[in-house]
């Protein structure tokens, strides 16, 4: 198990670059299926990506990976067979399924596992395909799903989810007629991934907005592509400098993205400024509290940032309560917190009262999903003393060498693996 090591209290300077995307990198790796030779740039070296090179794989397309592009040829794709230990690793594996089912009429895969973030049901996914066509049989674990030919129709999605978005968007653009997804997910990454599609020679529109069109095409060709900026290392990168009271110019930034995230840093009492692909913030010794936050899908506050502004909320004036509207187990980090002097009460899992302490005590403390790992790195920084966060491995699926960028801003941080 991979462990950080964090002596805190230093103020975080400098200027760092933010990767590509995790949450767009996957689904254009999982629709390199659909195509011939994908040229992929700006992938970030997370483990997640390496996972999903290990599906490509094996289902038959020759991968290479160079630096931050990858190269994926999948004219030898041979199987519709999604393999059990990388679903098991990874929950966004099931984005594969949907690329398979237009391309081949069938795949089999196995329910998909990843970070316990509480129940996240795949039936969004697994009804759409049926009212593309497809029949769909689940039996010990495993689903199996075929098709003669997919047809388009109109879809909603009760709940605007960004997978199903996207693998009903893989499924749909080699279907027969138009699909229309009514109540889609408007999150950047799945613009991003309509981009990628329509560079493809798909025919799609409507992305980042409540419908989204897809007009069946005979096949995909060619592609070279550069995939967006992270918005969420970016807004933990930005967190990291203003638990420290320090000053940050994070570069290759989409400003838009990152309006929902940057908007409660100002109202913390950092001072931000926007230039051409960056953004500056400097911060004052101790924050602002928070006052009330709530997730919400996009262009609400995203649920990927919330344990990180727990950390900022732990250690500001005044108090907060911080609302999780979206994953019913996205609380792994509290216990964790709390272990180093927070003052936070955690209510059903929902709502959660935060009091802002003068500052926070090194201790050993366990990383137990993503983001939830990111938010106790920040809290080390911060905080008196040694922190050992363990668990580094959940930290590794989204974020690229986090301690090296750290340590570039002055942090004083071992990795250890």
């Amino acid at each position: 198990m991979a462990e950080y090591r964090i002596i805190g209290g230093r103020r975080l300077l400098g200027e760092v670059c933010t990767p590509g995307s995790k949450n767009a990198a996957l689904p254009i790796l999982a629709a390199t299926v659909l195509g011939k030779r994908s040229i992929i740039h700006n992938c970030p070296n997370i483990s997640d990506i390496q996972c999903s090179i290990e599906i490509l794989t094996s289902l038959g397309c020759a991968v290479d990976y160079n630096g931050s592009t990858v190269v994926v040829d999948a004219r030898g794709l041979s199987s519709q067979g999604l393999p059990k230990d990388q679903m098991e690793k990874m929950r966004s594996s099931i984005i594969f399924a949907g690329g398979l089912l237009s391309r081949f009429g069938r795949f089999t895969a196995y329910q998909p596992g990843g970070c316990e973030l509480g129940e996240r049901p795949i039936d969004l996914h697994l009804t759409a395909f049926e009212t593309l066509g497809a029949v769909v049989e689940e039996e010990s674990g495993m689903i199996v799903a075929s098709a003669e030919k997919l047809v388009g129709d109109r879809i909603y999605l009760h709940t605007p989810s960004v997978g199903a978005t996207q693998n009903i968007m893989l499924a749909a653009v080699l279907a027969n007629g138009i699909t229309v997804i009514e109540n889609a997910a408007k999150e950047p990454e799945v613009l991003d991934l309509q981009n990628f599609l329509v560079a493809m020679g798909a025919k799609i529109s409507g992305a980042g907005s409540s419908n989204i069109a897809i007009e069946g095409v005979c096949e995909l060709h060619d592609v070279e592509y550069t995939v967006m900026p992270d918005r969420i290392v970016a807004g933990t990168y930005l967190a990291a400098a203003a638990i420290t009271g320090g000053a940050i110019r994070l570069k290759n930034v989409v400003h838009y993205d990152m309006r929902p995230i940057v908007e409660k840093f100002i109202d913390m009492g950092a001072f931000v400024t926007l230039e051409e692909g960056a953004i500056c913030l400097t911060a004052p010794n101790r924050l602002h509290g928070l006052g009330y936050l709530t997730t919400q899908p996009h262009p609400g506050f995203p649920t990927d940032m919330q344990p990180q502004m727990m950390a900022l909320a732990a250690v500001a004036h005044d108090n907060a309560i911080i609302e999780e509207t979206l994953f019913e187990s996205r609380d792994k980090h509290v216990a964790e917190l709390v272990k180093m002097g927070a003052k936070i009460i955690n209510q059903n899992s929902k709502f959660f009262h935060v009091r802002g302490v003068a500052r926070l005590e090194g201790a050993t403390v366990e990383a137990k999903d993503l983001r939830g790992g990111a938010a106790l790195v920040l809290a080390g920084l911060a905080a008196h003393g040694e922190t050992i966060v363990t668990g580094g491995q959940y930290i590794e699926r989204g974020y690229e060498a986090i301690q090296d960028d750290l340590l570039a801003l002055g942090a004083n941080i071992e990795y250890f693996s």
